[in-house]
């Protein structure tokens, strides 16, 4: 009976820690690093960064944020299953900014590190009749 008990315990032991595997969603993307190159000051540009759910779970974007409210993100609002993918779309307006100029996107999800971090960078020149 004794040796009964003891697989038992051992039986649950094991179906228990299964059981706690960790599954985290995982966004893996194609780049998060992305560089307009040279445009004009007052220029509107639009980059969309492509990514791929490689984890376990569904992954859910709570919130993202711009470094500056020049630098505006489009993020899907519903679950992104294992598997499938999705499209970040960030704007950034250069109205008043000048030289190398490089912004972040912050993501907010329930990725292994809880954060997910975008990067935009341009130079921007300013035409001569407004210098």
């Amino acid at each position: 009976m004794n040796a009964i008990r003891k697989v038992s315990l051992v039986f649950f032991a094991v179906l228990f820690l299964a059981s706690c595997e960790h599954k985290d969603a995982e966004m893996t993307f194609s780049e998060s690093e992305y560089d307009f190159g040279t445009i004009n000051q007052g220029d509107k540009v639009v980059h969309d960064f492509k990514f791929t759910n490689t984890g376990k779970a569904d992954l859910l974007i709570s919130k993202a944020k711009g470094s500056c409210g020049c630098t505006v993100p489009e993020y899907p609002k519903e679950a992104i299953k294992s598997g499938e993918s999705g499209t970040i779309k960030v704007s950034f307006n250069s109205t008043g900014k000048h030289g190398e100029t490089q912004k972040t996107v912050t993501l907010f999800c329930n990725t292994k590190d809880s954060i997910e971090i975008l990067k935009i960078k341009a130079t921007i020149e300013v035409p001569e009749k407004a210098k």
